[in-house]
């Protein structure tokens, strides 16, 4: 199986005991499934991540009340 051949993926996110994870690791091989741990995942995201971003304090503050109360106040 090639998964770049159209293919859709479905993203999911499953605990496994560490006994069982070779074989699991294993057996998504065969199956040509890929396979990241939460430290991968989160590694792509912080690499992928802007660094240099042009926002002020307030700006960020005013993203954080929209998203935490619906709206954005205005204090300028």
């Amino acid at each position: 199986m090639n998964l770049n051949d159209g293919m859709t993926l479905e993203r999911f996110f499953v605990d496994i005991p560490r006994s069982d994870m070779m074989f699991f690791q294993l057996f998504a091989d065969k199956m040509g499934w890929p396979v990241k741990s939460k430290q991968n995942l989160w590694d792509e995201f912080i690499r992928n991540s802007p660094e240099n971003i042009d926002l002020s304090d307030e700006e960020i503050l005013e993203e954080v009340r929209a998203v935490r109360y619906g709206k954005v106040q205005n204090n300028h």
